[in-house]
């Protein structure tokens, strides 16, 4: 569910790699060893070890992706360290320090749900390029949320503090292995690496100098309280419940009412945010049938759209946009929820084994959780003032399909930092947010969901000039079929009358129905 996706710009990698290896030429790396004995103020180095090209073992459970990536690796210094800011911490961490070649910055990838294991994946990615790569275990060691019983220092390390102390002995290791400091570091995640970078930019605006945020688990006991509130109320009417095929048959339906707004129709949705389509439309007319939705059904969709609010009418969590319909039934269209839902809400947000959750109390617990672990685990402050002061640049990103955290999430908390921050324009400089038209959560779905958020920061950071779009790409059976440009909100990729609707170079970003002043795509693409 995390790690980059890979570059399609051969030109944009070429350019990206000439300056890694320019700038590597200025940096001598001592002996692997030397790493080891770097201080860190909170921990130790465990060991560092030299790894031969293509050496790294690819961990249990590691997808086809990930082991050909591992194997496709340079030489590089392996340098493990275990980090205890707090008598009860443990945080273990890797740092991957490329032997040649180094383009003198620092990559730390996030993680992924309640998952010790770190993002080899993406790590690679960073390597291969030059980089050298970190990341932790955010300070526990089970793939369970049961550490934040009992344990509030470790709940502050999986928060937020885990991926400070991080980056703080990473950049040591750094400078002891290549006798210089990193000149950038960045950070990368998506999910609750998402989170953690939103989490970062908020708490320790000096750590990264970019930073990029995917489909961002952020307001986490309201996007874990909403998931159980919708479960609840299906376990309390059943006859709400939506099979499979007949979530694909609505998805169908929002797909032909929709698909056509921006005058393409491709199968994706290009601007969820316009669509309004009322499962209404769909209701069984007569008796139940596998094309229609009973009354209860469609009440329930009604719901999802609207998004989870409180007695007084007020947003608890925003929507699922229309067109994530076909991942609503993972684990949102049940009757009992699945076990990392339920821990996320029970063992983190209310820190009660015992909980419930057919006797959820919307109006009662979520507000008690926020009170208690909110300013841990949340990571929704929209002050990034001190982040952009220092020259921050934030890259947001979201599915325009996600069935989890919701694309609105990312709508909402971006139009929050606008507000605070002089207004879009202003923003502009610091922060854009990049919706990707019918992707799911992180990866996958019907529409290009491969691009290369990382390069496009770093040009950002080191140019100080902002991406008008990002190239994507739909890849089938490793080639690609489409490729269309990524726009910042509120901007939509848009078909320019003429030309194969499968090639980016006949679409530009602008304001659906602005017509005048809308900037070509091929002008901004990397």
């Amino acid at each position: 569910m995390l790690g980059l996706k890979s570059t399609m710009q051969a030109a944009g990698l070429a350019a990206t790699l000439a300056i890694a290896l320019g700038a590597a030429q200025a940096h001598a790396a001592t002996p692997c060893e030397e790493a080891a004995k770097a201080a860190l103020p909170d921990g130790k180095v465990v060991s560092a070890e030299l790894v031969d090209a293509g050496a790294v073992m690819a961990p249990t459970g590691a997808t086809p992706a990930d082991k050909a990536a591992l194997a496709a690796l340079p030489a590089l210094c392996r340098v493990s360290a275990q980090l205890k800011p707090s008598a009860d911490s443990l945080i273990n961490i890797e740092v991957w320090l490329p032997t040649a070649g180094w383009n003198g910055k620092l990559v730390e990838s996030g993680n992924g749900a309640f998952s010790p294991a770190l993002p080899y994946g993406a790590m690679a990615a960073a390597l291969q390029r030059g980089y050298a790569a970190t990341a932790s275990d955010t300070g526990h060691q089970d793939n369970s949320a049961n550490f934040a019983l009992g344990h509030p220092e470790k709940l502050i390390d999986f928060g937020y503090r885990a991926v400070h102390e991080n980056a703080v002995a990473a950049k040591l290791i750094v400078a002891a292995y290549y006798t210089a400091g990193a000149s950038k570091a960045y950070f990368q995640g998506c999910s609750t690496g998402g989170r953690q970078a939103y989490g970062e930019a908020q708490r320790y605006p000096a750590d990264f100098d970019g930073i990029v945020a995917g489909d961002p688990g952020i307001r986490f006991v309201h996007q874990t309280g909403a998931e159980l509130w919708t479960i609840k109320y299906i376990h309390d009417h059943p006859e709400s419940l939506i099979s499979k095929p007949k979530l694909k048959m609505l998805h169908d339906a929002v797909i032909a009412a929709c698909d056509g707004l921006d005058g393409v129709k491709d199968g994706v949705i290009e601007n969820p945010l316009r669509c309004k389509f009322d499962p209404i439309a769909i209701q069984c007319r007569h008796a139940e049938g596998p094309d229609c939705l009973t009354q209860a059904q469609v009440t329930l969709v009604r719901r999802l759209y609207a998004g989870t609010k409180d007695s007084k009418g007020r947003q608890v969590f925003p929507g699922l946009t229309r067109g994530s319909e076909v991942g609503w039934g993972n684990a949102l269209i049940r009757t009992e929820p699945l076990e990392y839902g339920l821990d996320a809400f029970r063992l983190v947000a209310m820190q009660n084994p015992d909980w419930q959750f057919t006797s959820m109390d919307l109006d009662r617990d979520i507000p008690a959780a926020d009170a208690s672990v909110g300013p841990i685990v949340n990571n929704d402050d929209t002050n990034l003032k001190p982040f952009f002061a220092r020259g921050g640049k934030l890259i947001g990103y979201h599915g325009g399909a996600d069935p989890m955290t919701t694309a609105m999430s990312s709508v909402v908390y971006y139009q929050a930092v606008a507000a605070r921050s002089g207004g879009s324009k202003a923003l502009s400089n610091h922060y854009r947010l990049f919706l990707v038209p019918g992707m799911f959560h992180c990866v996958g779905g019907d529409g290009p969901s491969t691009f290369d958020m990382l390069s496009a920061l770093d040009q950002w950071v080191e140019t100080r000039t902002p991406p008008r779009s990002i190239p994507v790409a739909l890849v089938r059976d490793g080639q690609v079929a489409r490729t269309r440009p990524l726009c910042p909100f509120p901007q939509q990729a848009i078909y320019k009358g003429k030309g194969n609707t499968d090639q980016a170079q006949n679409f530009y970003c602008g304001i659906a129905g602005a017509g005048q002043g809308a900037t070509p795509a091929s002008k901004g693409a990397h």
